[in-house]
Formats: structure tokens, C-alpha cells, sequence
């Protein structure tokens, strides 16, 4: 049977899959292998940049984010480079200045970015509009995808969600996703929800969902019964639990239908067996669990799958692996406290912060972060239920004075690029390239210490200081040696 509406997949395994279980820490060294034969699979795109793996790099794994991506870039000469991008969060936890904001777009357009999804944590349009708005006028003319953040709350319906893929359509976004970050989206109300943004929007539907509640493959069907267009998948080895249906499933399920995607199953068989590999290095490496029970509660305390993977490794390392449940209870009450915000980075941090909190010391918000604080006070934007003034002020402990009712001003103020670069300078950093202003931008503390850690420090005073006697040193390594122990100096 020819396929007569052949679904499209955009493969998930660069990205989110080893968020979602593998804490966000596969190398590029341990992708490149197999990037050439995923390249030549014919997926719609390769989600392989953005999400965590901005952080993850420059923290964990020693690497310069903009080098992973001109790696891909060099390998993927045929299936676009996919980001996930938090809108005026960027790939950070605060919001930036739309200087910052526009700066970001351009650069990962330049190093190969050719599909920009953009959401906002609380589907707050006025946060999408800058990064939309400079993913549109990129020279490379990218695909610039807009994002319905999926979530369950008494504010929720799958009429908002369209009324908001409409503003995004306005917003001149090239495609809608439905972003079900924790696998919330039953299979006959992912049905009713693309039919409906079949007939609200005319452009194409995208659908990303997670394997947490075990709805995964029944609501892919559906919806691709429903007439959506893509679907995000991941190869077996990292696919299902907190991650994506996988790949080979849904190819197999479709073959010989009018959704028939055309794509090669057994052609999929040597890449997954090499990232079978790699997930296990990783769970020796970095003492992950790596594997994720199928829980329907997530319905209820609604944590992402990439969240879920770390919170475990962070439990582990505290020491606090038995107050687990207890903190999955905690999450849910302390979301209606906070407005019902969908739970998506930065949001699901934030609240898991405060739930944290609350569970460790044994009394509710006896401790409130500043970043909670910045959240119930507008700082991110508008919260779906608006969060009762007493409530901020006598329980919070917000001033009045501190509430945000212009959220686009307050983001007016945030450091600009040419402040960011200054401070580098200050720090000993002379003429950093764009790229590493924007990396210092996102994580100061992070890519400083990335910077030291790979020479890229040092004064002009330091240099005719050291210049006579490194001359001297003909041995690489010598001269490496030499020169960490000056900067530490």
C-alpha cells in the first residue's frame, strides 16, 4: 500500500533520549560514529542540540557546546540540526535581555541550527516573541517551530491550546508542536487536540511526548489518526520509560498503512546496537540508574522525563534516595501554590527546588529561594492562575513593591552583551569570540571555570611576563604544564 499521509519522525537520540535517562551526559565523541548512518536514515530532523545539553557540556563532559555543534554540523550534511530553545530563558534559568536573546538565535543559526522549537515554561506568548521573531529573520532561513507546553490543571483545555497555536500561526512560526514533556496527554484527548489545530491552524502539527505514564505509542496512534504530522521517536536502547516511544516500533507499526513513514527499520539495527554500548558506558561512568519504571502518577505530580533522571542522581548524591515519594507528593501541592505553571525547565526546577525544601526541613516554605520568589512574582511571566497576593507577601515574604506587572520591562534591565563581555574582560578574558560571551551569559560561574580549565584566560601582563620563558620550552606538554601552573598563579 502507498502511504498516502507517510508520518514524519524527528529522532530524538542526540538530545532528549540521553536527557531523559542518562542525565544528559553522552559525548559528542561517543555520537560521531554513528552521526553519518543516522544522517542517512531520512529522518524530518536529529534533535541534538539545546535542552540541558548547553549546561551538561560546559559542566559535566569538558566540551564547548558551539564545537559539539559544529561537529554535527560537519556530519549532518542532510537531515537539519533540531534545537529545543526555553524562548526568552534561552538554554539558561533566568530571563535575558532581548539583546542576549537575539545574539543566541543568530549564533546557533550560523553554526548550523536549522530547526529552532521554541516554547515558553509558562506558554506565556509575550516571552516568545523576541526568539520567534529573530529565528524568522536569520539569514540560513531556519525552521522555526512554536511550542504548545502541554500540562494538566483546572486552567488547561485543549481549547486554550488552540487558541494559542493560532497566536503562534499570527507569530509566523513555520510549524506547532505539542510539547507533553511528562507524558500527560491521554490517547483520545491527543485525538481531539490535533484534529481541532487541523482545522484552527494551517500549519503542520508536531507531537513530542514521554513514555512516564505508558500512554506513549497509544497516543502517537491516535493523533497520527488524527492527521498530525510528525512524531518524535528514540531509538530503542534510550526509547520508552521517561524518554520517547521508540523509533523501530512506530516505523514497523505503520508500515503498510497510509502512514507508512518509508523509513528503514533494519537500516536502524547497527546504530541502536552502538548506542546499546554507550548507555551502558554511561551508566558505569557516571553511576546512573538509567532506566525509569513506567508510573501513572506522573499524571499527578507531572515531573518531565529529563527532570525525573536527574532529581534521582541529585537524591543519590544527598543521601536522600528514601525521601523520593515524599517529594513526588510535595510537587503537585506546591504548583497550585505557585499558579499551576506547567512543569517544564525552568518551572519543574523551580518547584522541585521549593518542594525540596519543604520535604527536607519538615515545614512549608520555611525557606523560599530567590528563584521561587522570582517566579511567584512575575519575573518569568504570567502564571496560569494568578497567585494570591497574601499569600506572597506574608507566606513568601515578598514585598509588595517586588511583584512584576510588566514582565518585558524587567527583562529590559537584564545585561546586555556588550556588559557580559565587559566582565570577561575584567576577569583577564581579552576578546572573547561571541560565542563564549554567550556561554558566560547563560552559566558565568560554569563557563569561567570551562574557560580556566582550558587556557582561555590570560592577561595582557601575565602574557609579557610568561612570554620569554615559554619561548624556551620546546616540548608540548612541558609548555601546557607551565602555563596552567602560571594562570593558577
Amino acid at each position: 500500500m502507498t502511504a498516502k499521509k507517510p508520518v514524519k519522525i524527528t529522532e530524538t537520540i542526540l538530545r532528549d533520549a540521553h536527557q531523559s535517562l542518562c542525565a544528559t551526559r553522552m559525548r559528542i565523541e561517543q555520537m560521531i560514529p554513528q552521526l553519518d548512518a543516522l544522517d542517512a536514515i531520512g529522518y524530518n530532523s536529529l534533535e541534538a542540540w539545546g535542552g540541558a545539553t548547553f549546561d551538561s557540556c560546559l559542566r559535566f563532559l569538558n566540551e564547548d557546546p558551539w564545537e559539539r555543534l559544529d561537529i554535527l554540523r560537519s556530519h549532518l550534511k542532510n537531515t537539519p540540526i533540531q534545537m529545543l530553545l526555553r524562548g526568552q530563558n534561552l538554554l539558561g534559568y533566568n530571563h535575558y535581555n532581548d539583546d542576549v536573546v537575539r545574539a543566541f538565535v543568530r549564533k546557533a543559526s550560523e553554526h548550523g541550527v536549522k530547526v529552532f522549537r521554541i516554547f515558553d515554561a509558562l506558554n506565556d506568548i509575550d516571552n516568545l516573541q523576541t526568539s520567534i521573531d529573530e529565528a524568522l529573520k536569520c539569514k540560513e532561513k531556519p525552521h522555526v517551530q512554536g511550542c504548545l507546553v502541554y500540562t494538566i490543571s483546572p486552567f488547561h483545555t485543549n481549547e486554550t491550546f488552540v487558541d494559542l497555536a493560532k497566536q503562534l500561526e499570527k507569530m509566523g512560526v513555520h510549524s506547532v508542536c505539542i510539547k507533553d514533556m511528562s507524558g500527560l496527554l491521554k490517547p483520545y484527548v491527543a485525538e481531539d487536540l490535533v484534529k481541532k489545530l487541523k482545522k484552527a491552524v494551517k500549519v503542520p502539527i508536531q507531537l513530542h511526548t514521554h513514555y512516564t505514564s505508558g500512554f506513549g505509542s497509544m497516543t502517537y496512534m491516535k493523533a497520527i489518526e488524527a492527521g498530525v504530522d510528525v512524531i518524535d521517536c528514540a531509538l530503542a536502547p534510550f526509547a520508552c520509560d521517561t524518554s520517547q516511544p521508540c523509533t523501530e516500533t512506530m516505523i514497523e507499526t505503520l508500515v503498510g498503512t497510509p502512514y507508512d513513514t518509508g523509513l528503514d527499520r533494519q537500516a536502524l539495527n547497527p546504530i541502536s546496537q552502538h548506542f546499546l554500548k554507550v548507555k551502558g558506558d554511561l551508566i558505569k561512568e557516571f553511576g546512573l540508574k538509567g532506566y525509569f519504571d513506567v508510573n501513572p502518577n506522573v499524571l499527578d505530580f507531572q515531573i518531565p522525563g529529563g527532570m525525573l533522571s536527574n532529581m534521582v542522581n541529585q537524591l543519590k548524591e544527598q543521601g536522600m534516595e528514601d525521601k523520593y515519594q515524599e517529594l513526588l507528593d510535595e510537587m503537585p501541592r506546591v504548583r497550585a501554590d505557585l499558579g499551576y505553571p506547567p512543569l517544564v525547565t525552568p518551572s519543574s526546577q523551580i518547584v522541585g527546588t521549593q518542594a525540596t525544601f519543604n520535604v527536607m526541613l519538615g515545614e512549608r516554605y520555611k525557606m523560599v529561594p530567590n528563584e521561587v520568589k522570582d517566579l511567584a512574582r512575575g519575573k518569568f511571566g504570567k502564571t496560569p492562575k494568578a497567585i494570591d497576593k497574601d499569600f506572597l507577601i506574608n507566606t513568601m515574604h515578598i514585598a509588595e513593591e517586588d511583584i512584576i506587572t510588566d514582565m518585558r520591562a524587567d527583562d529590559a534591565k537584564a545585561k546586555t552583551m556588550a556588559e557580559f563581555k565587559a566582565e570577561l574582560e575584567q576577569q583577564g578574558y581579552m576578546n572573547p569570540p561571541e560565542e563564549d560571551i554567550l556561554s558566560y551569559a547563560l552559566f558565568p560561574q560554569v563557563a569561567s571555570e570551562f574557560f580556566h580549565k582550558n587556557l582561555r584566560y590570560i592577561t595582557a601582563n601575565k602574557a609579557k611576563a610568561l612570554l620569554g620563558q615559554l619561548l624556551e620550552i620546546e616540548d608540548a606538554n612541558a609548555l601546557k604544564a607551565e602555563l596552567h601552573k602560571a594562570l593558577d598563579k
